[in-house]
């Protein structure tokens, strides 16, 4: 593999360069030039590297002549995309390197969205861009996917953007038609390999990139338009089919950990063998020689060019694999990933992409005997069940289910239930109520079970079954009790608190992962889990940080940035204008808050500013199961009482539904959560705050919880003692009406929000769904996980259900077309440029 090292000189920080490689396509590659003048980048900081591949059609003189901006680099022979792409970044001089195909163009975006996400997080290794075909209208490259053979391919290629893509995700590689990498880690990490020469060398970076603890970003925004394998057609079938199948199993020799290299590179070898007849029909069964008369030694076997690709790329893998080796070791001994925590990103690993029958005979054959499936399929059964009722208005902890099973669900096949009714049709994932035979059903159907409340009361059988099970005891629902049942009388408190905590201690026995919200909760837990004697020589000398057993994954913020539809506060309840000051109370109003505080607060803090508004998001709690509690009638005769009400104090009687909550949040000047002082506060997670910092207000809180500290720490606002009106006055005046304070405590609340993306804080559960384990303590009573216990493959044939397509094909040569473009999606999956040939 050549190195890519660069000229001597300074990088030029903030600078791009772009390298295109052209071959005998001088006006594609001019074309692309131009289209520069039309992107949003400042041209003193885009740098244009064009490398001929020895054209040796006068490309080289017509680029420059057309282009003389653009550094023009001759290579002196056809080193493929890969070899060009190396030597243009050894001229770059920009921070950022992009790739752009010869006869593709950049979107006016194109660079911007990219260098911004490189910019902001060094944990991004590259970015793949969203590619779209000329006109703009079909996809190119929105993902990319592999097959356990090594075989990449793009799912969604030729079907129509409807903006069914255009959110941001980890992808395990980007397209080489157009995608960015800081260009000292490209050079760092050896950029594309020439052993490539063309096809798959992206896909092998972006495995690369991964295993070495980077991440793969595709950004939708940025966007590039591309003609596709216009030069290609030169070749023929032959040589790309031949490269293709060299190249997979080149790259995962490369990429895959010894256990599973030992289990599919045998496989893989002798698939290619039966791809390669299977492609151009050969009989093999004619060749058997225990049937055959005579001398099979004299003569010879016509065969169609065609049947040799497999055979040919396996003997050019055997002459490098010297050169191979070395480069496995060097990669392995680097590796910051394991396999299991990659192959998500393969999507669907066991695909086996050819709709051949007798290809697919040996594809099942091959995937049994060398038992590839138990290592690479990472696809489960996950079943999320909550006690709350799933609908447009959920409370928190429904919020939390809802936002697990979304999270879960781009890698596994999820169903979200609730044990108190549901009214809702979320997409990637089904939401159900379910109940008796259906409860039943449901827990039986699935690999792994994530549980808040008292799911083990309604399905006794999970004690003793052999199911993975997650219990999410994020809520320390005994503590809450000691204030909510309160209204309940004396025998009511006192067996609300018993039968929840006897309900938290069955789960504690019998989880094999628990979830918590923060650090000081886990320490609460840890404690009720070694009462329970969980805290045993088992779990420990599995995970001397019992993490495996308990781990932190707080309440989330979504993944997205708010967007307010409407006015749902200012200017749209009466009493309010858009020019009011707005204090926020982002949720319902239960006995271990202190609202009399913050009305109390109100009243002296409206007297100098009139302008001041206290909004009270919620009373009715969205399950009918919870009763209205006695402070949230108290707040309401206070704020009467002081003649506040409809004035300065004001109630949604109902509950806000979900996704318009941030038309009220942003509505808001600051937000607000005050409470008392008590041991529920000690160990609690207010989820209302976590709105705020999706929002980017202000907070003003009531010391003594998690937040309180965080707050502090981090300036997100003002932390106030317990019941100390005059405190929270001065809190609230200052986060109103201090703006160079406000500003501050903005920009910090917007930097600190983004560690807690739903995406980020569910990583510990993600990857245990990835790798279900029985917990250390409970093999012996339940048995060890075996992978019988997985989704089955998928289905086999990779030809999309896209009506639309589906007509298309047919009306053009029927079945046979049909098959023909579902083997095209794996031979045009990856962006080697038509300018690499």
């Amino acid at each position: 593999m050549s190195s890519t090292k660069g000229r001597t000189g300074e990088i030029r920080r903030g600078v791009v360069t772009v390298v295109l490689v052209n071959y005998k396509g001088a006006q594609d590659t001019i074309t692309a030039l131009r289209a520069f003048d039309d992107v949003d980048w400042p041209r003193e900081q885009l740098e244009l590297v064009v490398v001929d591949n020895d054209s040796q059609d006068g490309s080289v003189q017509e680029i420059r002549a057309a282009v003389p901006e653009a550094l023009v680099v001759p290579a002196g022979s056809n080193t493929g995309f890969a070899g060009g792409c190396n030597l243009g970044v050894r001229h770059a001089t920009g921070e950022y390197v992009a790739f752009l195909n010869n006869d593709a163009r950049p979107g006016r975006e194109w660079i911007r969205a990219a260098v911004e996400v490189l910019a902001a997080d060094r944990t991004v290794g590259a970015v793949a861009s969203k590619v779209l075909d000329w006109e703009g209208e079909r996809i190119d490259y929105v993902d990319g996917s592999l097959t356990w053979f090594g075989m990449g391919y793009k799912r969604e290629v030729e079907s129509l953007d409807t903006g069914e893509w255009d959110t941001a995700k980890d992808v395990l590689f980007g397209t080489g038609a157009a995608m960015f990498m800081r260009t000292e880690l490209y050079r760092d990490v050896g950029g594309f390999d020439e052993r490539f020469f063309m096809f798959y060398e992206d896909v092998d970076l972006g495995w690369r990139l991964n295993l070495l603890g980077y991440r793969v970003r595709y950004v939708p925004g940025s966007v590039a338009y591309h003609k596709h394998h216009v030069t290609m057609k030169k070749f023929g079938n032959f040589r790309e089919t031949y490269l293709l199948e060299r190249n997979a199993l080149m790259s995962m020799y490369k990429n895959l950990d010894d256990e599973s290299l030992a289990r599919a590179l045998p496989a893989a070898m002798a698939l290619a063998v039966r791809r390669s007849f299977a492609r151009v029909d050969v009989d093999t069964s004619t060749l058997d020689l225990q049937r055959s008369p005579g001398n099979d030694d004299v003569g010879t076997l016509e065969l169609p060019k065609m049947a040799l690709t497999g055979p040919y790329a396996i003997d050019y893998f055997v002459d490098q694999l010297e050169s191979l080796a070395q480069t496995r070791k060097d990669l392995q001994v680097r590796r910051r990933r394991p396999d299991t925590d990659l192959f998500p990103l393969f999507r669907q690993a066991m695909e086996p992409a050819y709709a051949i029958d007798s290809y697919l005979e040996a594809h099942r054959v091959l995937v049994e005997a060398f038992d590839v499936a138990s290592r690479f399929e990472t696809r489960r059964r996950v079943l999320v069940v909550t006690g709350e009722p799933l609908k447009s208005t959920m409370a928190g902890p429904a919020i939390r289910a809802w936002e697990i099973a979304r999270t879960l669900s781009t890698e596994h096949e999820v169903r979200l239930a609730s044990t108190s009714g549901n009214a809702i049709e979320p997409e990637g994932f089904t939401a159900e109520y379910i109940y008796g035979k259906k409860l039943v059903d449901a827990t039986e159907w699935a690999d792994v079970i994530i549980f808040q409340g008292f799911l083990l009361e309604a399905a006794p059988w999970l004690k003793d079954s052999d199911k993975i099970v997650v219990a999410d005891i994020y809520d320390p629902m005994h503590l809450e009790q000691l204030e909510q049942a309160k209204d309940q009388g004396p025998g009511g408190r006192e067996m609300a608190v018993r039968e929840t905590t006897r309900a938290l201690n069955e789960q504690i026995a019998r989880a094999d992962l628990m979830l918590c919200a923060s650090d000081k909760q886990r320490d609460f837990w840890l404690g009720q889990l070694a009462g329970q004697g969980r805290v045993n020589p088992a779990v420990y000398d599995e995970d001397e940080s019992l993490r495996s057993l308990l781990s932190v994954v707080p309440f989330g913020i979504a993944d997205t940035d708010p967007v307010q539809r409407r006015h749902a506060i200012k200017g749209a309840t009466e009493g309010i204008s858009v020019d009011d000051k707005v204090i926020l109370w982002g949720g319902g109003i239960y006995n271990w808050f202190d609202p009399l505080t913050l009305i109390r607060a109100v009243d002296v803090l409206r007297r100098e500013h009139p302008e001041v508004r206290l909004y009270f998001m919620g009373l009715k709690h969205p399950n009918p199961g919870v009763p209205e509690m006695k402070i949230a009638w108290r707040t309401r005769e206070l704020a009467a009482e002081l003649g506040l009400v409809d004035k300065h104090v004001f109630f949604n009687e109902g509950w806000v539904p979900y996704d318009e909550r941030a038309d009220y949040l942003l509505d808001a000047d600051v937000g607000v959560s005050t409470h008392f002082e008590h041991i529920e506060t000690a160990f609690s997670f207010r989820t209302r705050i976590l709105d705020y910092l999706w929002t980017t207000l202000p907070i003003v809180a009531t010391s003594g919880d998690t937040f309180g500290e965080l707050i502090r720490t981090h300036d997100l606002g003002r932390v106030v003692p317990p019941q100390d009106v005059d405190a929270l006055v001065e809190a609230l005046e200052q986060m109103l009406y201090d703006q160079p304070a406000i500003d501050e405590v903005r920009t910090n609340v917007r930097a600190f929000a983004e560690s807690y993306r739903w995406e980020r804080v569910l990583q510990p559960l993600v990857e245990f769904c990835r790798a279900p384990r029985r917990a250390a303590d409970l093999t012996s009573r339940l048995g060890p996980v075996t992978t019988a216990m997985y989704v089955s493959p998928p289905p086999p044939i990779s030809v999309r259900g896209d009506l639309h397509l589906l007509r298309e094909y047919m009306a053009q040569g029927g079945v046979r077309e049909v098959a023909r473009r579902a083997a095209g999606r794996v031979r045009r999956l990856t962006g080697s440029g038509p300018g690499s040939r």
